[in-house]
């Protein structure tokens, strides 16, 4: 028995009769021969981690622009807190951590630079939702066009990980469940560290369910998920427990995500990015190499290879990208 067949006979044996388990996998569109020591949710991990999109998410906004300030949350740490958040409850439910884990490392592969500003941008112009984009990087963009050929079950976490979606597993619905609570919380802190918010602007009806601090609301929406969603067969939480993170989203929007301070720089990171979507499709030829290769091969039509280009920039990369094309440079003998 090998170490992979080992791993396979604990999730039958240990793990909830609710858990995804890998040898029960519906598995990929591409069948490949199975590894000697990793589960196909592992490798599917893997895959995900040494991939050049999930190395650019370290360059990619969370919550503000291009910050000078090294404690800032960027879209890589946003998918590293929501994977931890993920894990955890996973762990405690007895469901497949491996597969949570890989869902939650993928969810945002496909996220634009200056983050849901350049994702109004692009859908401006074009459709483009960034978890439609995010499977669309792992199934085709990612290795010249190969893709990653990952596992059905990760795929569908990756694409259902918002709140209009569901996924087909319970370890998907734990990423979607994740990503709110890491989001909500983290740029809850980064807003205290910028001054633009403190923990007392919080609505006291809402401290009184979730808690004073980040670390007593991340404590109490993780313990409530666990407890409630137990032998039932589905994530859930306790109804207080999801108003008063309702509630305290709807204030995010209202205080930070929308506010002027916070978003002073996003509508030129907008009009950038719009400016660089029509200047790429009126001169297509522009166009690197392998985006062109495959509006041939794969017969991707041209505003979505656009799209499959720009969303895959860095905040730096599209600034510096702009600036090249339509910013003069002084001449120099």
């Amino acid at each position: 028995m090998t170490i992979r067949e080992e791993k396979e006979r604990f999730e039958l044996e240990k793990l909830s009769p609710y858990a995804a388990k890998s040898v029960e996998s519906k598995g990929r569109e591409k069948e490949i021969e199975q590894c000697d020591i990793r589960t196909c949710f592992q490798r599917d991990r893997d895959r995900i981690i040494h991939c050049k999109s999930f190395r650019r998410l370290k360059h990619k906004t969370q919550v503000f622009l291009a910050p000078t300030g090294d404690h800032y949350r960027t879209r890589l740490t946003h998918t590293l807190e929501v994977s931890q958040i993920a894990r955890s409850i996973a762990t405690c439910l007895w469901l497949n951590e491996d597969l949570t884990e890989a869902i939650a490392l993928g969810h945002d592969l496909g996220h634009t630079p200056f983050g849901h500003a350049g994702e109004r941008a692009l859908n401006a112009k074009y459709h483009f939702k960034h978890n439609e984009q995010s499977l669309r990087v792992v199934d085709l963009l990612e290795k010249d066009g190969e893709g990653l050929n990952l596992s059905w079950e990760v795929r569908d976490g990756i694409l259902n990980h918002g709140m209009s979606g569901m996924a087909s597993t319970l370890e998907g619905r734990i990423v979607r469940l994740a990503d709110k609570i890491a989001y909500i919380n983290h740029d809850m802190d980064d807003a205290m560290r910028a001054g633009i918010l403190c923990e007392e602007d919080i609505p006291k009806e809402i401290s009184k369910v979730l808690g004073s601090s980040r670390k007593d609301r991340l404590d109490f929406l993780i313990k409530n998920i666990i407890e409630s969603s137990k032998d039932t067969g589905d994530i859930v939480m306790s109804e207080e427990a999801f108003q008063a993170m309702v509630d305290l989203r709807q204030f995010m929007f209202d205080n930070l995500y929308f506010n002027p301070t916070c978003k002073s720089e996003e509508t030129k990171a907008i009009s950038m990015i719009k400016t660089l979507f029509d200047y790429y499709m009126e001169n297509q030829e522009k166009l690197p190499d392998d985006i062109k290769k495959l509006m041939v091969e794969k017969q991707v039509e041209p505003e979505r290879a656009v799209c499959d280009y720009i969303s895959g920039m860095t905040d730096f990369y599209s600034v510096n990208t702009f600036r090249s094309l339509f910013i003069p440079g002084f001449w120099e003998k």
